[in-house]
Parts: structure tokens; C-alpha cells; sequence
């Protein structure tokens, strides 16, 4: 049995364990990660939800840029609750759902695996499938086509022999055992995050200016790792970090704030590895990777974690991995980043740190709302962590229930919403709106290289999803036509290649249009 086997097996032991989940962070999924709207329905300590009280879940999803929740349980059922304007949740509808509910139309299968992006999920089942909901336009779901722009109902994804998934804002990875293929991707190319050399672009009938992505629908094994074993991967909005058989990291797509790890900026179109991670640093079997807006993380040898990028709201961004001191000596088992804050299990503790606005570190009523240094979960100590996932504004613990007496009915329980008491096509009308909105201001920022690209994106990301409304530290790319300006933008975002031109033409068309600037 080769090493990536075992440790397959023996995460399969401790998924079918099971245990509770515990939830923290904002329950009003209509305006969470948005910036207006009200902000309350925050649960800041880990809360019990009514559906799932004594239910043993083995596996949690969200994303840095996800504002639903998928959970399965050792039955191999899916519960998913959250923010459903495109159809993420995968019941048929997009009525926003307060309460988990079991995905109906997967009920004849056993789910093991799962992801979520911005606005879709994917799952896996035991026999190597997968299958997909919510939004398509970019090919995300990988179902082949994108005549559908909402698919509401899971449909199947091309792939076969799917080990595990691993969703980005808007584009998908899976792993196959598939030889030669064990890594393909689809949906949105913009940045290189699907590994292929191109980031698809061209220009719009309509426009010399405007460019655009074309969609990759199909699932497509990237050549250049044809020759390795990919084991590992994760995904941050718009990158992808990867671990092959050897323990070597490789890491492709937005490199702004250096989270691709390799001292600069540039975006890959193609995986590079990382070269802090060779030799005598290879990464274990049973190391944990995980991706975040804006930065990556992993554990290496002893243990250690390494985290590059933006990992804080001030201070410098590593452009490189580097040791987190703090948790040396740690053993840490699992691990999730979400927008800019993070989870972890270790030893018999619950680790949380970042920045947080919702709740979603877990500190308490009384405890600090964001932390830049990690630190325990006092409610949870003593616990043993199954599982994490961290998504926007929220983060999902399963907690073992063997030998923590009658500590979990000390917790809080949160019953939620009906379905029928929650607004579903409100939010769908406003769409248009952000839309709008979102054009106006991509039209007046200024930036450099890809400038225009991401400007053609922007209308994309408004209409996918308002979680492109997020502040400028926290979402260091959703966003772009805001940030391009900004710190990434300055630090050498392009190479000399096209920065210039790109730059000059982007700049000149607020003045052509005639627009005042709004300070």
C-alpha cells in the first residue's frame, strides 16, 4: 500500500467516525459579506444547529468566497444551507435555506466528498462521481455545457474516478486516480487558475476594449502534471495549490500578495512549483494544505505550518511560505482559511485567528472580535476536532463526541428560519442593480496590468455574487475593479509585458466617457 493510500485510509477511518457540528459566525446570508445590510443573526460562540443536533457529520465544506455551507453526514447524506440566489444549495429552487436541509435529488447516493465556491457546489460520491449545482457561466460545474447559466439541481460533471474536489470563486478541481490525469479543472480561466497556459481571453464583439474569459465547460486534465501523482488540492478565489505523491507543492493562477509563494506577483498560467518545498522539506502523506482569499497555507516536515501571501490586514505580505511560529509543536490535523481568518484543530484544542467581522472566530459575547495572533477556542477546549471549514463570514467545527461527558448540551442551539419564512426571488431582482452599480465603478478605476481584464470580469462577479462587495483588504482579488489601484496593483502586479498598455488604455476611459470622479 503506497503512502498516499494510507493516508486515504486513513481519513476514510476518520470520516466515517463522525461527530457534531458546531457552527459560528453570521446567519443573514442575504447581506453576509455584503457591505450594506443589517449585520445581526451573529452566532459568536460555536453554536449547535436544531436540524443536525446529534447527527454524526464526517465532512464540512464552504470557500473564502462562499456564503453557504455543505455538510455530510456517515450516511453519505448532504445537508446544505446558506445563500441560494443561484442555486447553490442544489434543492431545485433559490429560496435561501436558514436551516440544513438534505439535498433531496442526492438522497440515491453517498456523497463523501464535497466543495463550494462563490456560488456553486460540487460533490463527490463513493463509486468516483461527481455532480454539481448552482452557477454555470463560466463552466464551473463542469457539466459540459453552459447552456444552463443556473443549474438548481445537481447535474453530472465529465469526470470519472473523482478521489476529491476542491472548489474556487468560480472554477473547479478535481482529483482522479485516473493515470496521467489525476488533476482537472474547468471554469473560469482568468487568471490561469485552471492550470492550462491561457487564460482564455478575447476580445467582445461589441467592444475594442472589453475582454472577456471563454468558459471551460469540460473537465481538462492539466498536461503538464500528466507525469505526477496529485494527491492534495485547494483552492483560493482565483489560485490553486496542489501537493503531488513526492510532497512537492505546486501553486498556478493570481499571484497578487504572493500567495502563489514564489517571490513575486506575476500570475501562472501554468502549476510552478514551489521551491521551498523540495528536498529535505517535502511535505508528509498526512500533511494538511489549505487556500485562502488571498494567501496559502501547509504543514511540512514535523509539522510545521508554512503560511505565504496576505496573511493580516496590516503588515507585510510573505511572499513566501514561512514558519508560523506560533503554533510550532503543534499537531495539527485539519485546517481551513477563509476570507482573511482561520481554523484549526490540534491536539485536543480549536485554534482560530484573523480578522473577523461576523462572529466567526468563535471567541464569545465576550472575547475579542479578531485576532492577528492564533488562539484557543476556550469553549471548545479539551475537544477533539474532527473537521473544519471556514467560508465567508462563518466557520463549521465537527467536534468528537466520545469523552466530553455533557459539555456539548452546555451549548447554544440555534433553530433558524423556515424555508417559507425567508424571501427567495427578492434577492434575484436585485441582481440587475449590483450589476449596475458594479459597472459604474469598474468603469472609473485605474490600475495596471490586466486592468481591463478584470474590469470585464467585474460585471461577472456582480452578477454572480455581491460577496465582490467586500473590503479591499479582505478580498484581495473578488473585487478587482476597486483594487487594482491599490496594494497589489503597486507592488509589480504585471510584468513588463503588457502593464503599460493596459494600464493607459483602462485609465482613459473614464476621461473619454466624460465622468466626473467621485472622491
Amino acid at each position: 500500500m503506497s503512502a498516499a493510500e494510507e493516508e486515504k485510509k486513513a481519513e476514510g477511518e476518520a470520516e466515517v467516525k463522525g461527530g457534531e457540528l458546531l457552527f459560528c459566525g453570521g446567519t443573514c446570508w442575504d447581506t453576509l459579506g455584503r457591505k450594506k445590510g443589517i449585520v445581526d443573526g451573529n452566532l459568536v460562540s460555536p453554536t449547535r444547529l436544531r436540524p443536525l443536533v446529534g447527527v454524526s457529520i464526517r465532512f464540512v465544506a464552504s470557500g473564502c468566497t462562499s456564503c453557504h455551507c455543505v455538510a455530510l453526514d456517515v450516511e453519505g447524506r448532504c445537508y446544505t444551507w446558506g445563500r441560494n440566489e443561484k442555486g447553490q444549495l442544489g434543492h431545485g429552487d433559490t429560496i435561501q435555506r436558514d436551516r440544513p436541509t438534505i439535498v433531496s435529488e442526492l438522497k440515491k447516493y453517498n456523497i463523501v466528498k464535497a466543495s463550494s465556491g462563490r456560488s456553486h457546489t460540487v460533490v463527490v460520491t463513493d463509486d468516483g462521481n461527481s455532480l454539481a449545482f448552482g452557477w454555470n457561466k463560466h463552466g464551473q460545474l463542469g457539466s459540459g455545457s453552459v447552456r444552463n447559466e443556473i443549474e438548481a439541481s445537481p447535474v453530472r460533471c465529465l469526470v470519472t474516478e473523482v478521489k476529491t474536489t476542491a472548489c474556487g470563486a468560480d472554477f473547479t478541481v478535481w482529483l482522479s486516480s485516473v493515470e496521467g490525469a489525476s488533476i482537472l479543472t474547468a471554469g473560469l480561466p482568468q487568471y490561469g487558475q485552471l492550470g492550462h497556459g491561457t487564460d482564455n481571453e478575447y476580445n467582445t464583439k461589441d467592444s475594442s476594449v472589453r475582454l472577456a474569459y471563454e468558459a471551460q465547460p469540460r473537465p481538462k486534465a492539466i498536461v503538464t502534471l500528466a507525469g505526477e501523482k496529485i494527491v492534495k488540492v485547494a483552492c483560493g478565489t482565483n489560485h490553486t495549490v496542489a501537493v503531488d505523491s513526492n510532497g512537492c507543492v505546486y501553486t498556478w493562477g493570481f499571484g497578487g500578495y504572493g500567495r502563489l509563494g514564489h517571490r513575486e506577483q506575476k500570475d501562472e498560467w501554468l502549476p510552478r512549483r514551489v521551491d521551498i518545498f523540495q528536498k529535505h522539506n517535502v511535505l508528509p502523506p498526512d500533511a494538511i494544505i489549505s487556500a485562502g482569499s488571498v494567501n496559502s497555507a501547509c504543514t511540512a516536515g514535523g509539522g510545521q505550518l508554512y503560511m505565504w501571501g496576505k496573511i493580516k490586514n496590516t503588515g507585510d505580505d510573505w511572499m513566501y511560505p514561512k514558519p508560523l511560529m506560533d503554533l510550532s509543536g503543534w499537531n495539527i490535523r485539519c485546517m481551513d482559511s477563509g476570507n482573511m481568518h482561520y481554523f484549526v484543530g490540534a491536539d485536543t484544542s480549536c485554534i482560530s485567528w484573523g480578522h473577523a467581522q461576523n462572529g466567526e472566530l468563535g471567541y464569545g459575547p465576550n472575547g475579542q472580535k479578531s485576532s492577528a495572533i492564533p488562539k484557543k477556542v476556550d469553549i471548545l477546549e479539551g475537544m477533539h476536532v474532527i473537521g473544519v471549514a471556514c467560508g465567508m463570514g462563518h466557520s463549521m467545527v465537527i467536534v468528537d463526541r466520545a469523552n466530553i461527558g455533557d459539555r456539548l448540551d452546555e451549548l447554544d442551539i440555534y433553530d433558524g428560519k423556515a424555508a417559507a419564512e425567508e424571501g427567495s426571488e427578492e434577492p434575484k431582482n436585485k441582481t440587475p442593480l449590483a450589476k449596475q452599480t458594479s459597472s459604474k465603478k469598474a468603469a472609473k478605476a485605474t490600475g495596471k496590468r490586466n486592468k481591463s481584464k478584470e474590469d470585464s470580469a467585474s460585471e461577472d462577479e456582480a452578477e454572480g455574487d455581491d460577496n465582490s462587495d467586500n473590503s479591499d483588504q479582505e478580498n484581495g482579488q473578488s473585487n478587482p475593479k476597486r483594487r487594482r489601484g491599490g496594494k497589489a496593483s503597486s507592488r509589480g502586479r504585471g510584468g513588463a509585458k503588457t502593464g503599460g498598455k493596459s494600464a493607459g488604455r483602462s485609465q482613459a476611459k473614464p476621461g473619454k466617457r466624460g465622468r466626473p470622479r467621485k472622491l
